[in-house]
């Protein structure tokens, strides 16, 4: 016992020592290290965005309908496919009934950028391009989606679009695309650590510096302030930019608008790892990079573009981010935003009209986007990947459901896609999954073979009576877009409810077990909830079966749903 208490000592020593070292060094780096530490937690949100307006780039207020390759075709993939399954749409009544994107998935680009940088199509498998399938889905009534990741490659280790968001965003509406999905494959964290800024020169492009902002000159919030560094030139520098600790400002004046040369002079260890600085102009957000490396100096610069307007500008340092969710949100409202300024740029270029390019994010739910992706895209992806099995289906349901106050006009939960017409899914199965998927006003994006549609086989009738219910994909599209609210749940029988734009209210039950199941409802208990805003105080109400089309009036629904499926009705007050 003696022995082990000696190690105890000595191991708790160690540690001792080690976070003393630990937050000495952080010191003289000028970092904050309890600042560092509050990065756990990834999916917690700490920049404030509340004063950020919504994403708003006029694209489809209500979740959009449509279809992707990646459930069917995966990588294999090419224009024929793309435009015979377009062609389908239009054949089969989907596109009347509502469905329009036509949406490409991973693997439909080259592996080479082409010579001026820009993403091209696979050169074998898109021989016409990219542009010229676009036009021919758009001739068909049609509009084209793209995917890239928000990474250095794609999920099939393809070029993708990190840091390379504004171009890719201009040859997106280049070609005339309307949707673009944004994975989160191979994705680089923007890192809290930023380091001690000895200085930073402005200069118009072509000329020596004439303005020189100096840390003694800065005004500095929050732990931010003026520390001393021996291995710097000038001895001084800003720091305690990290991981949200505080900010430096200055306010520059220059004769003209445009843009200027900003050299950013900052300290560096003998080894380092990569480092973000933020420079905001006048509201704008200008990112800087400090590259991972190996240096025998002690100082280094980094160069980057800044608009000027004439006049004041008020120019600040910061890096506010610490968790993984910051990260996300930053990268993400950097490419939403890239695409937003490149179909309206494209549409001025052209002269025609502006093309919105719907964006959708794709970050499996890691750092809970529903908290911050009405103000990057319009629409967020809230788990992973779905499959065609009965189990994914019902795991998806019953984590988004209870996103539910997260969905508005424009800004839509997304489950993924769905799985009707794939897979050994039964006939109630798949009556279920996408009434639910319309009752959490989710995308209705379709994965099955839409070519096998037009066989006329009993299999293609069953699949389109449940893919065109009018009935349901009215819920689905209900200008308010305020999803279903789960009223009840249990191991059994779960019951949603769903405000409409017209007063009426959508309710569903779905039986979870094994074997069917008798439900009896009151409707008057829906006053219960306030989300509802149930009003009617008594009489029998209008009650129309969105599945048997059967209509009658009466005060409760009696009904008995099948194992593994649903009972819905839209409920007339």
């Amino acid at each position: 016992m003696t022995g082990f208490l000696v190690f105890l000592v000595i191991f708790v020593i160690l540690l001792l020592l080690i976070a003393v070292g630990t937050f000495i060094v952080y010191m003289l780096q000028g970092k904050c290290l309890f600042c560092a530490l509050k990065h756990i937690g990834r999916g917690r949100l700490t920049v404030d965005i509340s004063k950020e307006p919504d994403y708003d780039n006029n694209a489809s207020t209500t979740p959009v309908m449509g279809w992707s390759s990646w459930n069917l075709l995966r990588n294999h993939i090419d224009e024929d496919a793309i435009h015979d399954t377009a062609k389908a749409m239009v054949k089969s009544g989907l596109a009347e009934a509502g469905y329009e994107y036509v949406n490409i998935d991973d693997c439909w680009q080259s592996s080479m950028r082409d010579g001026e940088g820009r993403i091209q199509a696979d050169l074998e498998a898109f021989p016409s391009g990219i542009k010229d399938l676009c036009e021919k889905v758009n001739f068909l009534g049609l509009k084209l989606g793209i995917y890239s990741s928000n990474g250095t490659l794609t999920c099939e280790d393809m070029p993708a679009s990190l840091n390379n968001e504004e171009l890719d965003a201009k040859t997106f509406a280049s070609w005339g695309i309307e949707f673009v999905k944004y994975d989160f494959c191979h994705n680089q964290k923007l890192t809290g650590r930023t380091p001690i800024i000895e200085f930073a020169d402005i200069s118009k492009p072509g000329e020596r510096s004439e303005m020189r902002l100096r840390p003694d000159k800065a005004h500095y919030t929050g732990k931010a302030r003026a520390v001393k560094c021996s291995t710097l030139p000038s001895k001084q520098g800003m720091g305690f930019l990290n991981h949200g600790a505080g900010t430096a400002e200055f306010h520059v004046d220059v004769p003209y608008s445009g843009d200027y040369i900003m050299t950013i002079h900052y300290h560096k260890t003998a080894y380092h790892k990569r480092q973000y600085l933020q420079v905001i102009v006048n509201g704008r957000v200008n990112e800087v990079h400090m590259p991972k490396g190996f240096s025998m100096s002690h100082d280094a610069k980094v160069q980057t573009v800044l608009r000027l307007d004439a006049g004041d500008n008020k120019i600040v340092f910061c890096n506010p981010i610490v968790t993984m969710a910051d990260s996300s949100y930053m990268q993400y409202k950097r490419m939403g935003m890239a695409l937003q300024e490149a179909s309206r740029a494209w549409a001025e270029h052209t002269g025609n009209e502006e093309k919105p390019i719907t964006f959708s994010i794709c970050e499996w739910g890691f750092s809970h986007p529903w908290h911050w992706g009405a103000k990057a895209g319009n629409m967020w992806r809230t788990t992973m990947d779905i499959t065609p099995n009965w189990w994914r289906i019902v795991s998806i349901y019953n984590k988004s459901v209870d996103l539910f106050e997260y969905s508005s006009p424009a800004h839509i939960n997304d489950p993924d896609m769905l799985e009707v017409g794939n897979g050994k899914l039964t006939p109630d199965e798949n009556r279920a999954h996408f009434t639910l998927w319309c009752m959490m006003a989710a995308p209705l994006v379709l994965g099955n073979d839409l070519r096998k549609l037009t066989d006329g086989s009993s299999e293609s009738r069953f699949l389109l009576s449940v893919l065109t219910n009018k009935s349901l994909i009215l819920i689905d599209q209900d200008p308010l877009v305020k999803a279903a609210q789960r009223i009840k749940k249990s191991p059994v029988m779960d019951i949603l409810a769903r405000p409409l734009a017209n007063g009426d209210t959508a309710i569903c039950f779905f039986n979870k077990s094994g074997k069917e199941r008798p439900v009896e409802f009151s409707l008057d208990s829906l006053r219960d909830y306030e989300y509802l805003d149930f009003k009617r105080a008594s009489g029998n109400y209008e009650i129309h079966d969105l599945w048997t089309d059967e209509r009658y009036a009466s005060t409760e629904i009696t009904a008995t749903v099948p194992k593994h499926g649903v009972a819905v009705f839209r409920i007339s007050q």
